[in-house]
């Protein structure tokens, strides 16, 4: 389970709770013991009790996924399948983008996406939202996202995922 994971997090309760969502978004958490272990492989030590009330106010609850295993989830929210997968992440975001994205284009290690004026901060928003390798995170504007990624190598190859989500029909999906 172990990443490079290149995002560091301040030791703030925010920053922690942050990267509990994260972390039952993006695995399937069988366990507190677990989670609590995955928090560790990103430098978070966090007490069992912590964990709960953590857990509690993200309003995480067990549920019984698709396959039967008992897991974690926020809200009714099973983790994303892998952004590459088609999974239903990438329908939502397609059907979002698809009518927000009016150009892509990568520069280094960043990719700009443009939108019509006050469409921004919303399409951030969905990006933000996947958990995607390499993505470091958005920054919006009014009609103009910056998102910053790792390096230029996964900024070209995020910046053609996101043109392909965004020029999906829903008759394709």
């Amino acid at each position: 389970m172990s990443e490079v994971n290149p995002l560091q997090r301040p030791a703030t309760r925010a920053a922690r709770l942050s990267a509990v969502e994260e972390a039952l978004l993006k695995y399937v958490i069988t366990s507190q013991s677990q989670l609590s272990q995955i928090l560790a492989d990103e430098d978070i030590e966090v007490t069992q009790a912590t964990l709960s009330r953590d857990l509690d106010e993200l309003g995480a609850v067990k549920t019984r996924l698709a396959d039967g295993t008992v897991a974690y989830t926020i809200g009714g929210r099973q983790q994303n399948p892998a952004p590459h997968a088609g999974g239903k992440g990438e329908q939502q975001m397609s059907r979002v983008l698809s009518g927000l994205v009016t150009s892509v284009a990568s520069a280094s290690n960043l990719i700009v996406v443009h939108t019509p004026s006050g469409a921004a901060q919303y399409v951030a928003s969905v990006i933000d939202k996947q958990p995607l390798d390499g993505v470091l995170g958005t920054i919006a504007g009014d009609d103009t996202v910056m998102v910053i990624c790792a390096d230029e190598a996964m900024a070209s190859a995020r910046s053609k995922w996101l043109l392909d989500i965004a020029s999906k029909t829903t008759s394709e999906q």
